[in-house]
């Protein structure tokens, strides 16, 4: 891909440049103030990085992090990359326009999602800290890709350790609140409870109606949220154990 032209890293962290033609101008903002963490979700690095720079897919994203732990940026920061595709937070649509978006190879769901390796979250944690510090990125604003696109994403899903970079600094976590038995709430329900988890989901920054109704979407929302802070056990149930660490979560920002 000799004819795109290249750039200089904005990260000293990112030991190649790939430059990919797939970005735009920024919309409605200067700088972004948003972090958005996926997986490749493709088999190979080779073809996700492939993927992430060919003019037909129309996909790219800021910086790939390796299993090894090599990082390579993309498309510069200043630079409108295609990562979130329809996605929404806090009442914003668009995304891509907020956001840097990190790219993690691991294959992912559909091909018996590995664990990531110490050494590339080690690379994820050294490359966010340096993103967050640079562009004063606010914690809550460290998010998943399926925490903006619940219904149609997974990613980093729940064996990503977003406790890890917590602990360096990066992003909103509360510790989880122990798995018990007690009342919980599910698909098809409706009641003044669910009224006000989706409420609360809502106040969060996840865009979920506030029906009293569970619905699908409330579901995938529960999901998304499990998937990054409550992660022992992803079900789309919404149980005490979900309750109450969305509620810490809420009064802890």
């Amino acid at each position: 891909m000799d004819d795109v032209p290249t750039f200089t890293a904005d990260s000293p962290l990112a030991a190649d440049v790939l430059a990919s033609p797939n970005h735009g101008e920024r919309l409605g903002v200067a700088v972004a103030d948003m972090l958005l963490l996926h997986y490749t979700g493709m088999q190979s690095a080779e073809e996700a990085v492939a993927w992430l720079r060919s003019p037909e897919k129309a996909v790219s994203c800021h910086y790939v992090v390796h299993e090894d732990g090599q990082i390579a940026q993309l498309v510069p920061e200043s630079r409108r990359a295609w990562h979130a595709g329809l996605s929404s937070w806090a009442g914003a649509n668009d995304i891509n326009s907020l956001s840097i978006g990190i790219e993690i190879v691991n294959p992912g769901h559909d091909f018996d999602y590995p664990p990531f390796p110490a050494r590339q979250i080690e690379a994820v944690t050294a490359l966010a800290k340096d993103i967050v510090t640079r562009l004063a990125i606010r914690p809550e604003r460290v998010l998943a890709h399926s925490d903006v696109a619940p219904l149609r994403k997974q990613d980093p899903g729940e064996k990503f350790p977003w406790d890890i970079l917590h602990r360096a600094g990066i992003g909103h976590l509360v510790e989880e609140e122990p798995i018990s038995d007690g009342r919980y709430f599910m698909r098809g329900e409706s009641g003044q409870p669910i009224e006000a988890l989706q409420a609360m989901l809502g106040f969060y920054g996840y865009a979920v109606p506030v029906t009293g109704t569970y619905c699908e979407t409330t579901e995938a929302v529960v999901r998304a949220f499990q998937r990054h802070f409550r992660r022992s056990r992803v079900d789309g149930v919404a149980d005490v154990s979900t309750l109450a660490t969305l509620y810490a979560l809420c009064t802890s920002r």
